[in-house]
């Protein structure tokens, strides 16, 4: 029986829903599991420095091909692991950018996967910020600093965009849910008068948590994630999570 190494950025619960459209991605191409098909669960909890461990436990359990929905950095994690292993990422980075593929139409080596371009749609969720909140000039952007690749992507973004528009941008920082309390503190004596919540695994999978806190702040806020606005948030812009995860299943069965 082949074997899936299913490399998750959080835990089960918090991706209960994406692992439920992997799998129905994996099935519609005739492997279900337990089935004809074994599924090997390693869970970063959120911390990306376990990742390079856990990508280079599933190389050494010698699964079929290495899954790694919903963090380009786990993907980038199990490139470093291994050069034969299959890998399928699912991520909002641009993978070209940050060293997955060498380009979209022809990934090359033994990586290929789906990508939602969350990160690359950040600006546009500014844009849309500030028409609905035209006399906010104050944003804060909440990052990240535990994810690098993703916090450079993100600020780099929305620099020019910002400048057009005449707006200051204050950085949060937030590495944890932990952190989210302090981080609204900060934006509340900022005295920011709008939120750009980053594309970021920590913050994607904690949409209702920050959508609740949105409200309870009084900030408008913009968020990468459907969940966010139907939590209660204002707006959100970005990818089908849901969808891209069911595309992996599917870029995985084959």
């Amino acid at each position: 029986m082949p074997v899936v190494g299913y490399l998750g950025s959080e835990t089960p619960e918090r991706f209960a829903t994406r692992l439920s459209a992997f799998r129905q991605g994996l099935s519609a191409t005739g492997f279900d599991e337990g089935r004809n098909v074994a599924i090997e669960y390693r869970w970063g909890d959120g911390q990306i420095d376990r990742f390079p461990a856990l990508a280079a436990d599933l190389v050494g359990r010698k699964v079929s091909v290495i899954a790694t929905p919903g963090s380009g950095v786990a993907a980038l994690a199990a490139k470093a692991a291994t050069t034969t292993v299959p890998i399928v990422f699912e991520t909002g980075l641009d993978p070209v950018a940050v060293g997955l593929v060498r380009t979209l139409n022809r990934p090359e080596g033994n990586i290929t996967g789906i990508t939602s371009l969350n990160v690359a749609v950040t600006p546009k969720g500014l844009e849309l910020l500030h028409e609905l909140v035209p006399k906010a000039k104050s944003i804060a952007v909440l990052v990240n600093p535990a994810n690098p690749v993703n916090t450079d992507i993100n600020m780099k973004s929305l620099e020019a965009p910002a400048r057009a528009r005449g707006l200051q941008l204050h950085v949060l920082e937030a590495s944890t849910e932990r952190d989210f309390d302090s981080a609204f503190a900060k934006l509340v004596q900022l005295q920011a008068g709008a939120l750009v919540i980053s594309a970021d695994i920590i913050f994607n999978s904690r949409a209702q948590q920050l959508a609740a806190l949105t409200l309870k702040h009084a900030v408008p806020a913009v968020h990468t994630v459907r969940e966010f606005a139907v939590s209660g948030g204002l707006v959100s812009y970005g990818g089908d999570i849901k969808e891209t995860h069911r595309q992996a299943g599917i870029y995985t069965g084959p």
